[in-house]
């Protein structure tokens, strides 16, 4: 399914750029303006294959497929192509794509949901004496060097890596380089094979102490057995990777002089694109998964938490690190297999907006959902709490309870993990959050951004077009990268819709 927006910016005003946004539906793509207005975006869906044991993937080749075609339709609008100084991409992060010397795909992309490395991971970290499951003298390592410690869940890139290389040797054989869905597009985009400090932390590789110079730790490297020569190069954050490949730039009606600009992992390009720019600032997501998180000046781990600060998308700052993994996704989940048949579904979809529908009725439920509580954990969760295996649940069902309740209560129970998750990042940052910027789909819901500030007990500030967060991210990075903003004025740039207090 493919959807376009057209915005009422005058063309012929500005400079754009081309950014990308590949969440775990499917790619948005937008042109972004320098003062951060849209001219044009589009949208198409791509399908998540959930497999046995945990197994969550996407096909890269279709990723590209639809970036390609939304890109065409964004074209379709009367703008001179000059005026696209670069491309700049952002996605899901936490995800493995395995390709060969010439780009091709070996295999389905493992995403972020995807726990199946977790016995792999568990091998490598594993031994005596332990704390937290993990091996003493290996954790201070890893500690020391990176901010973290790959987590016991198996959803990191280091987990996915170790999966394919136990149960598919010939693939991890046949591979040249391990890439994160960003770096793939990036790939596709300029024909470089390379990561950047923020993207590749996850690998739970590199020696994070220095900013400056990040760089693959050997000692890691031997602990985790996976080969370095299968490992990107890096590039510093906002980096420009060279311009865009000529026969793409022909078949897309590209200039050839579009630079190709590093971008960022979603987390990294909303918290630009949220305007919480500042240390302390914060910013809460709420899409398929949430995050809470903001910029902080120092490395810090709270690994009882699963709290971490690692490299941001900023030179030489750190971002506290956090992530919820079902949030939106369980309104999805409850639209789907509890409301609707398919069939019924493909009629509701055709005649409207069902998360309009949904605020209506949650808006006539009193909070507390008549003492109905749920338990936001659908695929397992990550933060404050890892655990792979928790499964999400309905308590206090009663005779007097309805749909309406039951979907006040996915709202409130989404916001109630991250008030769980709020108590450690406050800890873990030592200090009151003052308001939190909200972005993502979930900010379009006037009723969901209440029930957060009640439930925060913060002021909720509505971002405007929060659910285009990330895509003004990537933009605003490149902007930085070309040397036409700063990211003192990003936070200028972002216009709050309405604040909403406790």
């Amino acid at each position: 399914m493919y959807k376009t927006n057209v915005s009422g910016v005058r063309v012929g005003e500005n400079q754009y750029v081309l950014a990308v946004d590949l969440g775990t539906s499917g790619p948005k793509c937008a042109l972004v303006a320098m003062d951060g207005s849209v001219l044009v975006d589009a949208f198409a869906e791509v399908p998540l294959n959930l497999l046995p044991d945990g197994g969550a993937e996407q096909d890269p080749k279709l990723w590209w497929q639809q970036v390609c075609q939304c890109i065409h339709d964004l074209l379709k609008t009367d703008v001179d192509k000059k005026d696209i100084l670069a491309i700049s991409c952002s996605s899901q992060w936490s995800g493995t794509v395995a390709v060969d010397t010439n780009g091709d795909v070996l295999r389905d992309s493992i995403i972020w949901l995807d726990s199946r490395g977790q016995n792999a991971v568990r091998k490598i970290v594993s031994g005596f004496p332990n704390i937290q499951n993990y091996n003493v003298f290996k954790l201070l390592q890893w500690i020391r060097l990176t901010g973290g410690i790959p987590t016991l869940g198996g959803k990191d890139p280091i987990a996915h890596i170790l999966y394919i290389k136990e149960k598919y040797p010939e693939v991890y054989r046949r591979t040249y380089k391990f890439l994160e869905p960003r770096d793939y597009l990036n790939l596709c985009f300029s024909g470089r094979f390379c990561s950047s400090d923020e993207a590749i932390a996850l690998y739970w590789l590199t020696d994070n102490r220095n900013l400056d110079a990040v760089k693959y730790s050997d000692k890691l490297l031997a602990y985790s057995g996976i080969d370095r020569d299968k490992l990107p190069e890096l590039v510093r954050p906002t980096s420009v990777l060279g311009t865009i490949r000529k026969d793409l730039a022909d078949s897309l009606g590209l200039s050839y002089q579009t630079k190709i600009v590093s971008g960022a992992p979603d987390i990294h390009a909303a918290a630009i694109g949220s305007g919480a720019v500042k240390d302390y600032e914060a910013h809460l997501y709420i899409g398929t998964s949430s995050w809470l998180t903001c910029h902080v000046p120092f490395k810090k781990t709270d690994i009882f938490h699963n709290i971490a600060s690692l490299p941001s998308a900023i030179p030489n700052r750190y971002l506290a690190m956090n992530e919820q993994e079902t949030a939106g996704a369980c309104l999805n989940f409850f639209k789907n297999n509890i409301l609707f048949h398919k069939d019924e579904l493909a009629i509701v979809d055709k005649t409207g907006d069902i998360y309009q529908s949904f605020d209506k009725i949650v808006q006539q439920i009193p909070a507390g959902s008549n003492g109905l509580i749920f338990t936001p954990w659908l695929y397992g969760e990550r933060t404050p709490v890892e655990d792979h295996s928790v499964r999400a649940a309905f308590y206090n069902l009663s005779l007097d309870c309805n749909r309406g309740h039951m979907l006040r209560a996915i709202y409130e129970g989404v916001a109630y993990n991250s008030r769980w998750l709020l108590h450690y990042l406050q800890k873990f940052i030592g200090k009151e959050l003052e308001y939190v910027n909200f972005i993502g789909g979930g900010a379009n819901s006037p009723i969901w951004c209440q029930i957060y500030a009640d439930v925060l007990g913060k002021k909720i500030r509505q971002v405007q077009q929060p659910i285009l967060a990330n895509l003004r991210g990537a933009a605003f990075l490149a902007f930085v990268a070309l040397e036409k903003m700063t990211y003192e004025q990003v936070s200028n740039k972002i216009q709050i819709a309405k604040e909403f207090q406790p």
